[in-house]
Formats: C-alpha cells, structure tokens, sequence
C-alpha cells in the first residue's frame, strides 16, 4: 500500500504575503483522492516529533533559540517566514511525517511526505523558508536504529540542497546527490557528495539525459539500505524561483525515471514534496499530483 503523510498543520497560515506556496498542502490531497489516484485509507496523520530526534540533528542552542524566538536577527531572516509555536510545530510534524515515510517504505517500497523537503536548514540554522531538515532527521533516526547502514539522498529540487550536505559533510554512511540549478539560490553551495549543477533553461531531453546517466552512476557505486528523494517541481520552466527549462511531462518522466530506478534496484524510497512556485497554482498542483501518480504506477498501488 502507498502510505501518504498529511497533516492539517501542513496547511500553515502565513501572513497574506506568504499565504501562496502554502495553499497546495490542501490542495494536493484533494486532488489525489478526486482523481481516484489514492484513497482516503492511504493517508496517515504525523503527531510530534520527539525533541530527543531534533536534537539528534540540531544544535541544542539553535533549537532553544527557536523555542524562544530568539534567534540572532539575521538568522532569522534567512529563514523567510516569521518564527512562531505554529511554525515550529509544522516543522515538528513533517518531520515526523518523512521519519514515518522511510519506515513505510521499508515495508512497502515507496512512501511519501505532502509536504517535507527542508534541504537549506543546517545544523543550526535555518534557511529559504526551511526550520527543520526533515531529511537529516529521517536519515540519522534510520541510522541510529540501526535500520540502514548506507543512506542515499537523492535531491533533484532546483535549489541545492546545502543544509542536508553540510550536516552529513562528515558523515560516510549518508550520500548526498544535488542536481540543481547552478545559478539559483543559495548564492554559496555547500559540496554534496556529488553536485550536478546546471545551466539556465535547460529542457526535458537534456535533463533527463544527465539524470539517467547520474542513476547509473550513483547505483554502480552505492548499495544504498534507503533513499530519500527530495521531487521539488520548481524545474518547471513556469516556475517563479527556477530558471530551468522542464515541461510538465518532462517532470513527470524524471519522476517515474528515478521510481522504477529504485523499485529496480529494491532501494526503499521516501519521498518528500519540496519546492514549486509556478505563477500557474493548477500547474503547481499538477505536478506534485504526477509525482504520486507515478510512484502507484511504478509500485502497481
């Protein structure tokens, strides 16, 4: 069975400026279950995450600072959404919900975050509207419990994913895998374990090509016990904060590309949503719909 985190406190009521990319947590889900892709006994709800789990992954004065929303000024600007309880509990829940996901899919393949994908949150800081790396967490909770030994983190969002790379710089067991716009924010990348980073408006075929060549590489040279793929849509040419060149089919072959790439190889995949800004909301929707689509037909759900 295909199981699906969602959270009502994914849906996050940002002051009216930053309202638009959090519509799509409510959105997704109903668009799921109309177009008959899910049913409604696929979703479960992430409660909190422990604080013993946060702490695993994240400074102790970081956390506290956040806590008490007294981070430095400029740290928390870098995050981009105002520090609140509410906040802290969203990040809390989703990474709870793609801690739940990686086990999940050791059961039955795939699983899959509606929200998630908080690649710039560091060790201790955050960024680019990311409090928590839910990935990072997920990744050492599995590692910790023993439950993989090697760990791949395949992030194919637009951005880099530079907090998850800087938390596992020193940390064999976790692969960290970027492809990602080269000119696009962060201004300073971090180094991942490999980076492919790429040219302003690049199209399906090309894309599609690096990606293909980057798998076979990726699963001659790893044995990896999980994977963690972070399905950003901001690859769209459509995107607000992209710059890359992919049509709406195109993200959905790079979906269904790395899909059958880990039910081929028995590689658990956990997937988390990630970023998508397209000035079109049905487009944005759309496509993160593709991606759950494309898991259930891979995974015959």
């Amino acid at each position: 069975m295909l199981k699906i985190a969602f959270s009502p406190v994914y849906q996050y009521q940002l002051p009216a400026g930053h309202r638009f990319p959090m519509i799509k947590y409510e959105l997704i889900p109903e668009q799921l279950l109309r177009q008959g892709i899910i049913e409604p006994n696929q979703f479960f709800e992430p409660k909190l995450l422990s604080e013993k789990w946060i702490l695993r992954t994240h400074c102790a004065q970081y956390w506290e600072q956040l806590k008490t929303k007294s981070l430095p000024s400029r740290i928390a600007r870098a995050i981009g959404f105002p520090l609140s309880d509410a906040l802290l509990h969203r990040g809390r829940v989703i990474s709870q919900g793609t801690l739940e996901c990686a086990l999940y899919a050791q059961k039955y393949g795939v699983a899959m975050n509606i929200a998630g994908g908080t690649h710039h949150a560091y060790k201790a800081s955050g960024g680019g509207f990311c409090v928590l790396n839910d990935i990072a967490i997920a990744a050492n909770y599995l590692l910790d419990k023993q439950l993989a030994q090697q760990i791949l983190v395949v992030d194919l969002d637009v951005h880099q994913g530079n907090g998850t790379a800087h938390i596992f710089r020193e940390e064999p067991r976790v692969f960290t895998f970027s492809m990602h716009g080269a000119k696009n924010y962060p201004l300073r990348k971090e180094a991942s374990d490999c980076d492919i980073p790429l040219e302003d408006a690049i199209e399906d075929e090309a894309y599609l090509s690096i990606l293909e060549e980057q798998l076979l590489y990726l699963s001659a040279s790893l044995k990896p016990d999980a994977v963690f793929y972070l399905s950003g849509v901001d690859v769209l040419a459509s995107d607000r904060l992209g710059r890359l060149g992919l049509s709406l089919e195109g993200c959905k072959e790079r979906d269904r590309m790395v899909f059958e790439w880990c039910k081929k190889h028995r590689y658990p995949v956990a997937v988390s949503m990630g970023g998508g800004y397209s000035t079109s909301l049905a487009q944005i929707i759309d496509a993160h719909c593709n991606t759950f689509k494309m898991a259930a037909e891979v995974y015959d759900y």
